[in-house]
């Protein structure tokens, strides 16, 4: 049977061009599918969108970052008895607090990077060098930098705080950058990415033939049993439902550290749950499908 379908895509984050490609494609996806699909397209103002938003089946979160994936889209969805796609409003806000989220991991037993917050652009981290600084709650690499020394630690937070009030210093792990997707209760095959740059950072995530993938990743089975068991672990402590991706750091002695859970990975056509789940034998818009019903 058609559902209305009501795809939200672009909002005022810094991915808001990313959102829109994923907002396309899912419009594709649930046109072939058959369902009655509208697009509500905006920078800024979601609201104004309320009465129309009220009159679907389900909503498709297809922003990324910011008010789309902190939270505070859900909570004012849940206020309005809209049903969406993805994770509740308190997931959210605790998947895109990079710290909070690293302190479970950690309390649950799994390696994370360790860290430091910096909370005024005078403070100076006290981790050794080399390491990573970031907003504390910002996604694709936006306004990320690693420093390996002295002389671009104060052009790292600058950079750092023109996306953020917070942000988070995080020691450096060289290894194999891994994701996993998770749908429902299934954890998909795990990804290996190797991007042309030093790491995977915004351009070679969304510029195609920037970075290569190898899925399923070539690990040991008992390192991707574990990987993929302590995603299912962390996806459950962190109250995540429907679907998410795990990003993790493979150290050079075989030991995955946990980076973050995204809720509202990339659906375009070099994201990585897509390209994962086709190694699993699952369609763009049969995972699609998935999503929407596992929502509803």
């Amino acid at each position: 049977m058609p559902l209305n379908i009501g795809i939200l895509m672009g909002g005022p984050s810094e991915e808001y061009e990313i959102s829109l490609k994923t907002g396309e494609s899912v419009y594709r996806a649930c046109n072939a599918l058959g369902h009655i699909v509208t697009k509500f397209k905006f920078q800024k103002n979601y609201k104004k969108f309320y009465m129309d938003l009220n009159r679907q089946d389900i909503i498709f979160n297809a922003l990324h970052g910011g008010i789309g994936e902190n939270g505070e889209l859900q909570e004012w969805m849940d206020s309005k008895c809209i049903k969406y796609t993805g994770s509740g409003s308190a997931a959210s806000a605790l998947c895109m607090d990079k710290e909070k989220s690293k302190t479970i991991a950690k309390q649950i037993g799994l390696h994370t990077p360790e860290w430091e917050r910096i909370h005024t652009s005078k403070q100076r981290p006290h981790l050794k060098l080399p390491y990573v600084i970031k907003p504390n709650d910002q996604g694709s690499t936006v306004g990320l930098t690693v420093v390996f020394d002295e002389l671009n630690i104060e052009p790292a937070i600058k950079e750092a705080f023109r996306y953020g009030s917070e942000i988070i210093v995080e020691e450096y792990i060289a290894g194999k950058e891994l994701t996993v997707p998770i749908i429902g209760e299934h954890i998909l095959p795990i990804v290996e990415i190797i991007p042309s740059h030093q790491f995977y950072d915004y351009e070679c995530k969304y510029t195609p033939g920037m970075s290569n993938y190898i899925c399923p990743a070539n690990l040991d089975h008992h390192l991707i049993s574990e990987i993929k068991k302590n995603t299912g672990l962390l996806f459950n402590q962190l109250g995540c439902s429907v679907y998410g991706r795990a990003d993790f750091i493979l150290d050079k002695s075989g030991i995955p550290y946990f980076l973050e859970m995204n809720t509202l990975p990339g659906m375009t056509s070099t994201s990585l749950v897509p390209k994962s789940a086709i190694a699993e034998g699952i369609s763009f818009n049969q995972l699609i499908k998935n999503i929407i019903e596992l929502s509803l």
